[in-house]
């Protein structure tokens, strides 16, 4: 799987997740919604990821995106 891939599935199962978590628990998950959202758009301005960093470390091959 490449790292593009990996951040993508992380990220979508990251918003899920809090999604969920605000309806059963508390809405203040969704500000773990806000902060995914919020890194994925200035990791398309700026190319800097930090779990494509660390996916990079473990050994995941290289995407377009995140090399």
């Amino acid at each position: 799987m490449s790292i593009d891939r990996i951040i993508f599935a992380f990220a979508g199962i990251v918003i899920l997740a809090s999604i969920a978590l605000s309806q059963v628990h508390s809405v203040n998950w969704l500000w773990l919604t806000g902060f995914v959202g919020l890194n994925l758009l200035q990791s398309a301005f700026t190319g800097f990821c930090p779990l494509a960093i660390m996916a990079k470390k473990m050994g995941a091959c290289p995407g377009v995106a995140f090399k």
